[in-house]
């Protein structure tokens, strides 16, 4: 059987590759970002402090760049917290190829309901969103409360700080792979 090029395929290695092996940023620094998305999140999303403090643990990409022309690529680097304090380092990074066009740059929190998703996340060696875990990207619209999520989903992200213009916003077949700070 012979097998196809398939430029998505590319694309994916060669972010996580590039995620795996190197660390743009100092621990220091990435955890004074981390901390900065935090805040905002608190302060821009009614009910994101009440919420935090009531899930197992939480994934923070402060700035995760996404950009593309039909091929994309999204990647970023972020900290796991669980009870307030950072565990691991991580990065995300996926490829697409479709209908897409732009280059946007956004935060990222994906909070971990259960104690089973947060743990399976925590053992696996590259966790893939929608192959090892399904998440629900979260649409609280303006002024609404997310502490009324009913926390009946393991996974929940939330999507914020937007700058820039990206048609095309999913988590679908993102690679997340724990990272060495420098």
């Amino acid at each position: 059987m012979k097998r196809r090029f398939s430029p998505l395929r590319l694309i994916m290695t060669a972010m996580i590759l590039m995620g795996s092996y190197a660390m743009a940023e100092s621990a220091t620094v990435l955890e004074a970002r981390v901390d900065d998305a935090i805040a905002k999140f608190k302060m821009e999303i009614k009910g994101g402090e009440e919420f935090l403090s009531k899930v197992k643990g939480y994934l923070v990409f402060p700035s995760v760049v996404k950009g593309g022309f039909v091929i994309g690529g999204e990647y970023g680097e972020g900290a796991l917290r669980v009870n307030g304090k950072t565990v691991h380092y991580y990065s995300m990074a996926s490829g697409s190829i479709g209908f897409q066009a732009g280059l946007q740059k956004r935060s990222v929190i994906i909070a971990f309901v259960s104690q089973t998703a947060l743990d399976n996340f925590i053992a696996s060696d590259g966790w893939e969103a929608g192959v090892d875990g399904s998440i629900i990207v979260a649409d609280w619209g303006g002024g609404k409360d997310i502490s009324s999520i009913s926390y009946e989903k393991p996974i929940y992200a939330f999507i914020y700080d937007s700058a820039g213009l990206m048609y095309n916003l999913t988590l679908e077949g993102t690679k997340f792979s724990r990272i060495l700070p420098k």
